[in-house]
């Protein structure tokens, strides 16, 4: 069985322990004669399934009994549109930080339902960069303060969470979700589509706040779009094959040490990557150097020829999915938690390689 060095930037690189367990139990799932795609999503299975994932995440990033955790569908894409639907009137405002398209996307969204106010844009500097605190001019009382803590585009990443003044942030943490520690406390809502570092594509996970959700008090919500509708049971036919992946998953990172031993790794991989880059200028990093990302890493060469060249060896090579996003063009490793040291390794030598070749 070939398996290539896999730099997908979503839906990306699952661990392969996590898919030799599926395929074991893909047709006869613990003994019982059917696969968990094929059980009911209110089931004794599945719902153990549903439990021990929400156990899982609550006990890796130490919520508490403050929070609730909900399985969606739609992705982050969906999600720019639920928060400011529940959470948002129309005389209110929110504060969103402007840092890339997935920003954009946020931001549009939210303006259908009140008022937002951009505390800092980095859209002039081609969003190489995320602000300093002290860059921050947020609004008098704004709703909730909302950040994009990855840039999978622009390869850019906060390193801390932004002051927010007291109001609670919302996040979408979809591309570093669970590779480093958070401030729980400060949070009212975090969203992370599940393809990058959680499991495959068709699920969302999100999590809100108790004390947050009470806030709503919007009357006209949607059953379906009302995150009280979910908060407390299964409403509807969840992704059930997709969630049990992530469960999977949850227990792959616990077994190898939980986030402190996948920050350190994230550290190693991508201090591998920006000291190949930085040797000298026949790579060229398109992030500013201190808003780096640790997920994905964007550089450029010294011509589009080049890159073309780059990207149709490395493939020969079996490094795949390099090539940046469309918008920008360029290289692109994305270097996710379940992304091998190994994987990271073999670019940084084929990247000496073609520089000595080509440079």
């Amino acid at each position: 069985m070939k398996r290539a060095h896999n730099f997908s930037a979503g839906p990306a690189a699952l661990p392969t322990e996590v898919l030799e367990k599926v395929r074991e139990e893909l047709l006869d799932y613990k003994n019982t004669g059917t696969s968990i795609m094929e059980k009911s999503h209110r089931g004794k299975e599945y719902t153990e399934v549903d439990q021990q994932a929400k156990e899982r995440l609550t006990r890796i990033l130490g919520l508490g009994n403050d929070f609730h955790i909900m399985f969606l569908q739609g992705g982050a894409t969906a999600q720019f549109m639920q928060v400011p639907l529940n959470f948002l009137e129309e005389h209110e405002t929110a504060d969103y930080i402007n840092t890339g398209v997935w920003s954009q996307k946020a931001i549009k969204e939210t303006k259908l339902f009140g008022n937002v106010h951009i505390p800092f844009s980095s859209e002039e500097e081609q969003f190489s960069r995320v602000p300093n605190d002290d860059e921050l001019q947020l609004s008098d009382q704004p709703r909730y303060l909302h950040y994009t803590s990855n840039n999978t585009i622009y390869g850019t990443q906060f390193q801390q969470e932004p002051k927010s003044d007291g109001a609670p942030l919302v996040c979408d943490a979809s591309s570093d979700f669970l590779s480093r520690e958070i401030d729980v406390d400060r949070y009212g809502l975090i969203y992370a589509g599940a393809q990058k570092n959680l499991g495959p594509s068709g699920v969302t996970v999100v999590i809100v706040k108790k004390e947050f959700l009470e806030s709503i008090s919007k009357k006209n919500i949607p059953t379906f779009l009302d995150y009280r509708s979910h908060a407390t049971r299964i409403l509807n036919t969840p992704p059930t094959f997709a969630v049990y992946m992530v469960n999977l998953v949850l227990e792959w990172f616990e077994d190898k040490g939980g986030i402190p031993y996948f920050k350190k790794l994230n550290q190693e991989k991508s201090d591998l990557l920006y000291s190949t880059i930085d040797v000298d200028d026949f790579f060229r990093g398109t992030a500013q150097k201190d808003s780096r990302s640790k997920m994905n890493v964007t550089f450029r060469l010294p011509s589009e020829e080049l890159e073309k060249k780059f990207l149709e060896e490395a493939a020969n090579n079996d490094l795949v999915a390099l090539k940046g996003h469309r918008s920008v063009g360029g290289i692109r490793a994305s270097i996710y938690n379940a992304c091998r040291l190994e994987s990271v390794k073999a670019l940084a030598d084929f990247m000496e390689y073609f520089r000595a070749k080509n440079g």
